[in-house]
């Protein structure tokens, strides 16, 4: 069986019942501008809106026949309205409806992404300001460098996720275009008038021009912001599965009671969930190259991106919002090891220190060659031999002569690599964050 990974409020977006129910808005308000214009009688307007309704079964039937989801669609309507339904599709080609309706559907579902984004960066943001003094081992390449603070960690991921609200804002603005030009975009067959206030009751803006449909860079744009989001949340949770692992374990995965890690390995507590996000993360990116290649289309019109777009977006969409709240359901009830993460900053004697070290060495005059030889060897003998890098160094009389028992405590005090990290926290506690319309749920 294949896992649907989409939230009610996304499948409620992309459902025929929504798609069909945008397009019947998009020709009555057609035909109401029309006779607003004076071409369409207003009775015959308000007909229209009085009778006109579908099914989404009669559609599928009538489709069965036409092999045209349009013309199904308005034969279906129009045999509901009467004679009046004569005016329903007057001088509009599918993509009017087409693509303004799917603008109405990108619309409603960056908002539930928006939503989503909006609950995890305050998630984020609150467990960053928590954990600001919680000292741990900062890597590079995957060995351990200085310290830095689990809240520091947090805080680069929420800027970061920021940042991603703001390319999901403008990318929601960008695709928020409506078009009704009729064929090949040139408004021979219908007023210009009537793309303005279509586009206006339905709170789109007309697109500049159109070539019949509404150009994919658009499109490209949004799944491109969708596929970059995905990838900041694959980086957290990669991040939280390597601090996961067994010789590190300074964070954990929520475990519920009842909860079974493996069938075989009865001590196992694995990260599925934030494996299963970093799965998906690579179905977006995928779904990426798609809407890049639908910029290009034939002349002024073919319908080469809609395939694939009836796939990626509802795909890419409903994936993301799903990864958002498994994302949230994490860090609300992530597991940290501040004492794991102070032993593990203290391996090998704390080599973590090694560049204070060296700096203060220098300092009191000692030539960075000498000193960098120095602080290397005794780090090495830490690495190789089991040694404590501090003991090493104590037992030295080159540093003894130059740092005493203070000075060394000084150095290798974790606290003061955070001394600098204020401005950091102040910039994250003005970051704006709206209050969520949902509250986190347990989706792991």
């Amino acid at each position: 069986m294949i896992p649907r990974y989409r939230l009610p409020e996304m499948e409620a977006v992309w459902s025929d019942e929504a798609r069909l129910a945008n397009w019947l808005e998009i020709e009555l308000l057609v035909v109401e501008a029309l006779a607003e214009l004076g071409t369409v009688p207003p009775d015959d307007a308000a007909a229209c809106r009085a009778r006109a309704s579908f099914t989404v079964e009669a559609v599928a039937e009538r489709e069965g026949v036409t092999r045209h989801d349009v013309a199904a669609f308005v034969d279906v309507v129009a045999g509901t309205i009467g004679p009046e339904g004569r005016w329903l599709h007057f001088g509009l080609t599918s993509s009017d409806v087409l693509d303004t309706g799917f603008a109405l559907q990108l619309r409603a579902a960056a908002d539930v992404l928006l939503a989503e984004l909006e609950q995890l960066l305050m998630t984020t943001t609150r467990l960053a300001l928590r954990h600001r003094d919680t000292v741990m081992a900062g890597r590079s390449h995957g060995v351990i460098a200085e310290p830095t603070s689990f809240g520091h960690k947090l805080a680069v991921w929420a800027f970061e996720l920021d940042r991603d609200r703001d390319r999901l804002r403008r990318a929601r603005e960008v695709v928020s275009v409506g078009a009704i030009s009729g064929a090949v975009g040139t408004y021979a067959s219908v007023d210009p008038r009537v793309e303005e206030l279509v586009c206006s009751r339905l709170a789109l803006r007309s697109v500049e021009a159109s070539t019949q449909v509404i150009q994919r860079d658009r499109h490209a744009e949004l799944m491109t912001a969708i596929a970059i989001t995905a990838s900041t949340l694959d980086k957290i949770v990669t991040e939280i599965r390597h601090l996961a692992r067994t010789e590190v374990r300074e964070v954990e995965e929520p475990f519920a009671e009842g909860q079974k890690g493996s069938s075989a390995m009865p001590h196992k507590r694995n990260p599925v969930v934030s494996e299963r996000v970093s799965g998906l993360a690579r179905v977006i990116r995928g779904h990426a190259q798609a809407a890049l290649e639908n910029v290009v289309l034939w002349h002024e019109r073919d319908i080469s991106h809609s395939s694939a777009e009836r796939l990626i977006f509802p795909d890419a969409t409903g994936l993301l919002a799903f990864m958002l709240r498994d994302v949230t359901w994490v860090l609300d009830g992530l597991r940290v090891f501040p004492d794991r993460m102070r032993e593990n900053l203290d391996v090998g004697g704390g080599v973590v220190y090694s560049q204070s070290v060296l700096l203060a060495l220098v300092g009191t005059g000692m030539s960075r060659d000498e000193a960098y030889a120095l602080v290397q060897a005794a780090a090495a003998a830490a690495w190789d031999e089991g040694a404590s890098f501090r003991a090493a160094l104590e037992s030295d009389d080159r540093v003894e002569s130059r740092l005493d028992r203070a000075g060394l405590d000084a150095i290798f005090d974790p606290g003061r690599y955070l001394a600098n990290l204020d401005g950091v926290f102040d910039k994250l506690e003005k970051l704006p964050v709206e209050s969520a319309p949902r509250s986190a749920t347990e989706s792991g």
